[in-house]
């Protein structure tokens, strides 16, 4: 027999831990008893056993340690040493005793906790089993079944109802007679909420009463690092829209509206990059928005009687990457066009307004810049459209012309002055003394490795974002719409026919661009009658044309009728002649013109 080895004898099971010639250190694994010493010949009966035949006999489940979580491991390496010490001891009782009395009293365990331990790491010699048991669920009484019931029915809803109500609604179901009596037993208030309170989940809490979309934009953890994790160079353009907090009228004082106001921001270095304030939305301010982008802002505010210098705002190229958000103009065939220029778009997913926290920021301090100077001029307070508030149409008194020139100032102000006190400095930017402000960090950025800025012609940006359609080569030209142009050069194409995508200007049909090789062709409307026309005038005007001609179909088949039917007449009351003489035609034919020959100058006079 070897150390360790396993014997058996019917149900009973042994394990040898050490061995004299007449005597064997054992320890019963069946019973988990301390190990003793026991004459050779009282076990020579027992056969050897497996180790599978103790696990199967003693219902053990022995996992490995890589299974075990971080807790689970280190309570097991806790628990083996408190027996580490004793196991040069086990053969002797004596010391062996001692050890367990001295670790006891040091470590504050009881004796028979140690023994413990040690008796199943000897039987099983494997320190897994020393794993603490896992917890069984407490299975749930009637009555907090039907508090959990009464819970998720009228609590955890977008009803909102109070936990009174809901511990109300749950007695009128579940703790009523027929009859509508409230039985003799019941739970009370207190245990209800005992067992909202241990079973509460704060984030179903907030999904199941506000809604998902509530949760995700308001109460979701925020444990990302924000902006920086999707900008880590200057490139990285954030677009968003907002109604201005201001009303504003026309030259003449009528009251227009609240203006549009559409911007991109530089995530990495927070600059703006440029705007649109326009009465229109959707496509129509974004197409405004890209062409800022690209303009020279220096001109740009020149020609609103603003005198900037170029480092205050210079920037007149794209961002090499655009975010927006879920918006349907961002997700437009026409936005999604600019990647022919290098572009790449990014959709942030929905309700993660922190993702673009750069721009939302933006809105919030130029608005905050005038809204305080404009206090009576048509700004709104936080009041609002509360009842019995004051009418803020009434104070309105700034065209958008002047609106914009205060745009303007407070977005130089933004980018050239306003300090920003939490980005996050390198040591190369401290070395560099790169100033706190948007336009110093984004110069600094542009020379950087990983700067993704675009230089781009603003025909280019505007010809990108025109709407697309198919034009088809015919030998009357090109049809696009419905209407025809043509360009020299092109011969082959309209003998051959095909098809092509071409972008056109929905303001003006005189003009469309195909896309041949990657370039813009321009080719020019044949039907003059659509000249300067947009391309709502021309369909009206080609279905009032239909509807005219539609109009006069059934006189123009009753006319067909009549015709023939008066040539039949005319053709019916002829004599016919089988013997039509057909000799000397020329002759007959000059007395017929000289017969018939009218004069009109006497005939006139």
């Amino acid at each position: 027999m070897k150390n360790n080895c396993l014997l058996r004898n019917d149900n009973n099971i042994i394990r040898i831990l050490d061995q004299q010639p007449d005597k064997k250190l054992i320890i019963d694994c069946i019973k988990q008893t301390m190990p003793k010493w026991v004459k050779t010949e009282n076990i020579s009966s027992f056969l050897l056993c497996t180790e599978q035949e103790l696990l199967s006999i003693t219902n053990k489940n022995i996992k490995s340690m890589e299974s075990f979580d971080a807790d689970s491991r280190k309570f097991i390496h806790a628990h083996f040493s408190l027996i580490a010490g004793i196991l040069p001891f086990i053969a002797d009782n004596a010391k062996r005793n001692q050890m367990i009395e001295n670790i006891s009293e040091e470590m504050h365990v009881s004796k028979q906790t140690i023994r413990h331990y040690l008796c199943l790491y000897l039987i099983y010699q494997d320190i897994s089993v020393l794993a603490p048991k896992q917890k069984k669920e407490k299975e749930l009484s009637k009555d907090e079944k039907n508090m959990r019931w009464a819970l998720n029915k009228f609590f955890y809803t977008r009803n909102k109802n109070s936990l009174q109500t809901a511990y109300t609604l749950m007695l009128k179901q579940k703790y009523c007679e027929v009859n509508g009596e409230l039985l003799p037993e019941y739970p009370t208030f207190n245990q209800f909420r005992y067992f909202y309170r241990k079973t509460k989940s704060m984030q179903t809490y907030y999904i199941s009463r506000d809604g998902l979309k509530s949760y995700q934009r308001n109460n979701r953890p925020l444990t990302g690092d924000g902006v920086q994790q999707f900008a880590p160079n200057v490139g990285v353009g954030m677009l968003d829209a907002t109604i201005c907090d201001i009303y504003l009228v026309d030259d003449a004082g009528n009251l227009v509206g609240r203006p549009v106001f559409t911007t991109c921001i530089d995530a990495y270095s927070s600059l703006c990059c440029g705007y649109s304030l326009t009465w229109e939305g959707g496509m129509y301010s974004l197409r405004n928005l890209m062409i800022n982008v690209v303009t020279d802002k220096v001109e740009w505010c020149k020609k609103h009687g603003i005198i900037i210098d170029k480092n205050e705002w210079n920037n007149s190229q794209l961002p090499g990457v655009l975010v927006t958000d879920m918006g349907s103009e961002y997700k437009s065939e026409n936005f999604e066009q600019l990647a022919e220029l290098g572009v790449t778009i990014t959709n942030l997913p929905p309700y993660r307004p922190e993702l673009k926290g750069s721009v939302e920021k933006f809105f919030d301090l130029v608005q905050g810049y005038y809204k305080k100077h404009l206090k009576g001029k048509g700004v709104i307070n936080p009041d609002f459209r509360e009842r019995g508030s004051h009418d803020y149409r009434k104070d309105a008194c700034l065209t958008i012309k002047d609106f914009e020139r205060v745009i303007l100032r407070c977005i130089i102000f933004y980018n050239s002055k306003r300090i920003i006190e939490n980005f996050p400095y390198t040591d190369q930017m401290i070395e560099e003394n790169i100033l706190p402000y948007a336009n110093r960090i984004f110069e600094w950025g542009k020379n950087q490795p990983g700067a993704n800025m675009i230089s781009v012609k603003k025909n280019e940006v505007i010809y990108s974002l025109l709407p697309r359609t198919i034009g088809k080569f015919t030998r009357y030209g090109l049809k696009v719409n419905k209407m025809r142009y043509h360009c020299e050069g092109y011969t082959e194409e309209y003998l051959s026919g095909g098809e092509i995508n071409v972008a056109y200007n929905p303001d003006d049909v005189t003009t469309v661009w195909a896309l041949i090789g990657g370039q813009y062709v321009t080719f020019d409307l044949v039907e003059r009658r659509y000249n300067g026309k947009n391309i709502e005038e021309a369909q009206i005007l080609r279905g009032s044309q239909k509807t005219l001609i539609s109009g006069e179909n059934r006189k123009s088949t009753q006319a067909q009728i009549d015709l023939a039917r008066y040539i039949e007449t005319i053709a019916n009351n002829v004599c016919y002649k089988s013997d039509v003489k057909v000799k000397d035609v020329r002759q007959t034919r000059k007395y017929e013109t000289q017969r018939a020959h009218i004069n009109f100058v006497k005939d006139g006079e």
